[in-house]
């Protein structure tokens, strides 16, 4: 349950009475305990039903019926206004940090997180120097502020650490892999809730877009995905993008969804949304949808040995 005192002295604060409330998928149960919160201190409350992936996607239509909108589960990517932020702060026992000591070659390694631990960073570099190892955490740029921290869509705070070995501190597999494509580095992954940790190796991924890419070189035509969201609009790479393949055209949709692709009709999709729809969701899609960066390949300006990630600046 998400405490919502603070929220409420926040908001108290604005002098707003109108507040919705937005969450993306993995917290959206919240919703109703949240909401009755805020009713019961005297807020008029509504909840945004879409989808939501990111401080990307913000539901800004909302303030057509309500003075602020409330986005949980991350930092701000930049300074919309009448948005406050609830990253959803998660704690745990930094002494859990002991079980990923054994899978570490070097003493001297880069440190990072998601947005919910990164309160716990300093916590965390304090435990692992008392075990003589040296942690450096530093900010990912805009879009991911705070000292350790990276997004599914970026991974400066990895790369600015300069390190050859990194630890990533938090829950799933796509961040720490993400972590290992952008650097190079050695990536060890500790879950704390699920206490494992694992020597991250993209050698499976790599395979899978490997084939997918040589599936794409035999296309007939290419949609380009534009996104209308405001944090995913790349509309200066959808134009590039456009100009490499005569068969290329831009597709503008805010939602990509599987029927939107199929009903289109194109034989392949080169996504320029969020980075996460190519790599996360192809199963769900009825073609081939890839990366601008294995497009690039496609079009012979790029080859496998030279991949990158897919992030967003």
């Amino acid at each position: 349950m998400i405490d919502t005192s603070e929220l409420v002295r926040k908001l108290r604060g604005t002098g707003a009475t109108r507040i919705a409330l937005q969450f993306p998928e993995g917290l959206k149960r919240n919703a109703p305990g949240v909401a009755s919160a805020l009713r019961d201190a005297g807020f008029f409350v509504v909840i945004s039903g879409d989808p939501c992936y990111g401080a990307c996607d913000l539901a800004t239509g909302l303030l057509e019926v309500v003075d602020l909108v409330v986005h949980f589960g991350h930092s701000p990517l930049d300074d919309t206004p009448y948005i406050i932020y609830d990253p959803y702060l998660m704690d745990f026992d930094t002494g859990v940090l002991g079980l990923a000591i054994p899978h570490l070659v070097s003493k001297d390694i880069g440190l990072v997180t998601t947005v919910q631990h990164t309160h716990l960073v300093p916590a965390m570099v304090t435990y692992l120097a008392s075990r003589g190892i040296t942690c450096h955490s530093v900010d990912g740029g805009a879009r991911a502020p705070n000292p350790g921290q990276v997004l599914g869509c970026s991974y400066g705070a990895a790369r600015k650490c300069n390190k050859s070995e990194i630890l990533f501190v938090g829950t799933g597999q796509f961040h720490p892999l993400g972590v290992q494509l952008a650097t190079g580095a050695r990536v060890v992954a500790l879950d704390p809730y699920c206490r494992t940790v694992e020597v991250v190796s993209a050698e499976r991924f790599l395979r899978r877009r490997f084939g997918l890419t040589e599936v794409a070189k035999k296309a007939k035509n290419f949609g380009i995905i534009l996104s209308l969201k405001s944090g995913q609009q790349r509309r200066k790479l959808a134009e590039r993008l456009v100009t490499m393949e005569r068969n290329a055209f831009i597709v503008v949709l805010r939602e990509v969804s599987p029927d939107e692709l199929l009903y289109l009709g194109f034989s392949c999709y080169v996504n320029t949304a969020c980075p996460r729809l190519a790599y996360d969701d192809q199963d769900r899609f009825p073609v081939p949808v890839i990366s601008p960066q294995e497009f690039e390949i496609v079009c012979g300006s790029r080859t496998f040995e030279d991949y990158q990630i897919d992030e967003i600046a």
